[in-house]
């Protein structure tokens, strides 16, 4: 039987809808907007990929979610939407890390492959992965500078992408470090890795999952002096 799975990524300013069977992406509809359009369009996009799959919502399997880190205000309107429909629809939640799904978009790499989306200042949140995918150093929050990532670009070939890579490539200048530029988190790379969660049956709690925010939000107030 298919197995049907509505992905949903809001991490970052791209709102990215996808529906896959058995783990291939058949509808994708994101924007890569530079501004946050979730709370206007995450819904219309899940609306407008299910018909036009011809699919209806009691038909699907599961939903998945990019789960951090990424936006906070993007991570709460994706989650929010993807609980709403699985308590609606009495299915699984199926969470996809965010930086796992970006690496995915690394293919062919000959070296390791750093996903990273931009945070304050000279920071990123990354994480490092092998050729296959296959995570070798725990995501965290990283200071840059033109020292960072010197022992992986010390051994080889270092793919860096996601919407870090701008500010990174002004600070590293190492031969090795290669600058996919461009590239945001996509519901088309998490279909095959919510599949496979699917299989095993690795689902999150729907009452009690929170996104991985990596950080705590901090909200400032402007305060007259």
């Amino acid at each position: 039987m298919d197995t049907l799975i509505l992905n949903i990524e809001t991490a970052t300013t791209n709102c990215s809808v996808a529906l896959s069977r058995n783990g291939k992406t058949i509808i994708l509809k994101e924007d890569f907007d530079k501004n946050y359009s979730h709370a206007e369009r995450l819904h219309v996009y899940i609306d407008a990929v299910l018909k036009e799959a011809g699919v209806s919502k009691k038909e699907l399997h599961a939903i998945a979610i990019s789960k951090g880190p990424g936006s906070y205000t993007g991570l709460r309107i994706g989650v929010s939407a993807a609980k709403g429909l699985c308590f609606a629809l009495d299915i699984p939640l199926i969470s996809v890390a965010t930086l796992k799904s970006l690496a995915h978009q690394v293919t062919g790499a000959n070296g390791v492959i750093v996903p990273m989306l931009d945070a304050r200042r000279l920071e990123v949140y990354a994480a490092i992965f092998d050729a296959k995918h296959e995570q070798i150093h725990k995501t965290e929050a990283q200071i840059l500078n033109e020292n960072a990532f010197a022992h992986y670009l010390n051994q080889g070939n270092v793919y860096f992408i996601g919407n870090g890579v701008e500010k990174t490539k002004t600070l590293i200048q190492h031969p090795n470090a290669i600058f996919i530029e461009d590239k945001l988190p996509s519901a088309n790379n998490m279909g095959m890795l919510a599949f496979q969660k699917y299989i095993e049956k690795d689902f999150e709690d729907v009452a009690y999952f929170e996104p991985y925010y990596l950080k705590d939000f901090v909200a400032f107030n402007k305060v007259e002096v």
